[in-house]
């Protein structure tokens, strides 16, 4: 996914960025940088890889190495940023949040029309916010430029770009797939991608940008550039597992659309006579956990924790270079509670099922610490097509997913015909496609959230948020 935030100020902030961008820190787990302008230094800029340590212990002092009354910052999933920039419009930093699926058309044409070279990172690829500041520097200005690059992506952006003079621009995805929101202090004004961000650097809400809208902040006012549109397209999974607890995007807190969405679960199976006899209602942490806690408010199962992530460690996903490195890491982290594993009955709920495969290693780690049984629930629906805007399984082809690998077993290609069916779970093949996984990944029972049922939690207009992973509607 991936995240950014900054400060335009009458005073010193790159502390306070400091502070900000590492609370974007559970969005994203390749690179971090941050970059700053200063009257008398000018441009400073930091970029680390953060792949197997917290954003904090490669920007420790970074107060003491960048300077500046204006400051941005980013935590990316994939490409180094932000880049600086040198074109028409002067020297300038830019970070996005995103993923461009046509790069390749977008720079064949750019190269064909003689309009400048682009720096190749390996395996020839080109940075994606490199190809953004190509398509802005098109244009007459900064506003068309940006308009003519949201128009160009196939694929979701969000952009966040600070000026030589110190005013930073921010714009929202123009299917506002992602969040923007600007914040409003004494001194100044952010954008941010978590609300809690800056909430806890004492800014108050100012606004959620709109889909496509283009602000432009100064230390005294936030001018908009661009209207937005009420056109929106927000992924569902900042709710169900990105966003932090903390969080909130329009309007809705993370963490209770998480226990509503556990409650509606419950009292879907309540429904339908399909709730086991369990002792314990358990979340997979983290994102499980409020899902399991409305669960088990609903359900009148208690809730418990049979096994606990050792954070003071493994604070965040790590990713070691080989796989049996990764197993090692992925067990590691797993403490158990015996008390409340042996000769027990669990139900667990987990965000998602994507491949399954460390779902399927956590429950043979339940068994093998004495578990009796192992109900398994995904707080959405089955997941049938890998993501197209952003980085959630969007290096995941179609085939890698679970769900597929089950209905190709089933019933070959055929099956894909009958998606809809299978995401059921009252129908035949809906039934023979959860009995399968139960087969295969070792649960008791399963069950998914139903599109309606994680709808009704969000509380959004279901025309408005993305929902293509499930059910491959892009608009």
């Amino acid at each position: 996914m991936g995240g950014f935030f900054g400060i335009t100020s009458k005073t010193d902030c790159v502390q306070d960025v400091y502070f900000g961008v590492d609370y974007h820190s559970h969005l994203g787990k390749a690179r971090a940088g941050m970059a700053s302008v200063d009257k008398k230094e000018g441009f400073q800029r930091e970029i680390h890889n953060i792949e197997n340590s917290p954003f904090r212990t490669k920007f420790d002092n970074i107060a003491s190495r960048l300077k500046g009354k204006a400051c941005i910052g980013c935590i990316s999933d994939a490409d180094p940023q932000p880049l600086l920039i040198r074109s028409k419009f002067g020297t300038y930093a830019i970070a996005m949040v995103g993923v461009i699926n046509n790069c390749d058309k977008i720079i064949t044409d750019y190269l064909k029309n003689g309009l400048g070279i682009f720096q190749c990172m390996s395996g020839n690829r080109v940075n994606s916010t490199e190809i953004i500041a190509a398509l802005i520097d098109e244009k007459d200005t900064f506003v068309e430029g940006i308009e003519f690059a949201l128009e160009v992506i196939e694929g979701s952006a969000s952009i966040l770009i600070l000026k030589e003079d110190g005013n930073i621009i921010a714009v929202r995805d123009r299917y506002g797939r992602t969040p923007v929101l600007i914040g409003k202090s004494e001194d100044g004004f952010c954008a941010s991608f978590e609300s809690f961000a800056f909430e806890k650097l004492d800014f108050e809400l100012y606004q959620e940008l709109k889909s496509g809208e283009i602000i432009e902040l100064s230390p005294d006012n936030a001018k908009v550039l661009k209207e937005g549109t009420n056109k929106m397209k927000i992924c569902a999974f900042l709710w169900t597992y990105y966003g932090y607890p903390n969080a909130c995007y329009e309007g809705v807190n993370v963490e209770m659309m998480r226990m509503k969405n556990g409650r509606i679960m419950a009292m879907q199976e309540k429904e339908a006579g399909t709730l086991p006899n369990v002792d314990y209602v358990s979340g997979v942490p983290d994102s499980g956990t409020p899902h399991a806690i409305g669960f088990a408010n609903e359900s009148g199962i208690p809730f418990a924790r049979p096994f606990i992530k050792y954070t003071p460690a493994w604070a965040r996903s790590f990713i070691p270079s080989n796989q049996k490195e990764r197993e090692k890491i992925a067990k590691m982290k797993q403490v158990p509670v015996n008390e409340l594993i042996k000769d027990k009955d669990l139900l667990f709920i987990d965000d998602s099922i994507v491949r399954g495969t460390q779902l399927k290693e956590t429950v043979e780690f339940l068994y093998n610490n004495g578990a009796k049984s192992v109900h398994m629930r995904s707080a959405c629906p089955p997941i049938m097509y890998s993501c197209k805007y952003l980085n959630f399984s969007i290096n995941t082809s179609d085939m890698d997913l679970l769900a597929r690998k089950v209905i190709m077993e089933l019933e070959g290609e055929e099956g894909f015909k009958y998606l809809d069916e299978y995401a059921d779970g009252s129908t035949e093949r809906g039934k023979k496609f959860r009995k399968t996984i139960c087969d295969k990944m070792h649960f008791d029972s399963l069950e998914y959230q139903t599109l309606e049922g994680m709808m009704k939690a969000i509380g959004i207009e279901p025309c408005k948020v993305c929902t293509y992973c499930w059910n491959g509607k892009e608009y």
